[in-house]
C-alpha cells in the first residue's frame, strides 16, 4: 500500500514537472516557411508580434502589416535564413526557418559557363534570375525596366 501512494505521489511529480517544462519552453519549435524567390506569401503570426527581424536580408525580406498577426514574406535570393517575430517588450513570441527556393516553371540554359533563364508559363521567356551569366541578365533586366517605365509613363 505504502509502494503504491509513493508511485502515485512519483508520477503526479513527474506529470507536474513536464508540464512546467512545456509550458516554459519557447514558443513552438522552429517551423521551415518555404518561399519561391521573387514572390511573397502571406503569413500569420501571433497577435502580439511588433518586431520582425530576418537573418539574412539578401535571402529574404519580411513586412509586418499594420493590423498585426499578419506578415509578408518575399523571397529574394536563393538559400535559407531564420525569422524572429518579438513583442512590444522584445520578448520572442515566434522563429521561423525562412527557405527560399526556385519556381517550377524555370528553364534553364547552361552554355559552358553562361546561364541563361526562362519562364515556360504557358510559352517560355527571358528571365533575369539570381545567377544567370550578367550580360542575359542585364539585358533581360533592362527590357523589363523599359517595358515598366512605358507601362507606367515615367
Amino acid at each position: 500500500m505504502r509502494l503504491q501512494f509513493f508511485e502515485r505521489s512519483f508520477w503526479l511529480g513527474a506529470k507536474a514537472a513536464l508540464i512546467s517544462c512545456l509550458l516554459l519552453a519557447p514558443a513552438a519549435a522552429d517551423q521551415t516557411l518555404v518561399v519561391t524567390v521573387d514572390q511573397a506569401r502571406v503569413v500569420k503570426l501571433p497577435v502580439s508580434a511588433r518586431t520582425l527581424v530576418i537573418g539574412n536580408p539578401m535571402i529574404a525580406d519580411v513586412t509586418l502589416l499594420k493590423q498585426g498577426g499578419t506578415m509578408i514574406v518575399t523571397g529574394k535570393g536563393f538559400g535559407e535564413t531564420n525569422l524572429i517575430a518579438l513583442d512590444g517588450d522584445g520578448n520572442p513570441v515566434a522563429q521561423s526557418t525562412v527557405q527560399v527556393v526556385g519556381g517550377g516553371n524555370a528553364l534553364i540554359v547552361q552554355r559552358g559557363m553562361d546561364r541563361q533563364s526562362y519562364t515556360c508559363a504557358p510559352r517560355c521567356q527571358p528571365t533575369a534570375r539570381l545567377g544567370d551569366d550578367p550580360a542575359f541578365f542585364n539585358e533581360v533586366a533592362g527590357q523589363i525596366q523599359a517595358h515598366n517605365s512605358q507601362a507606367t509613363g515615367h
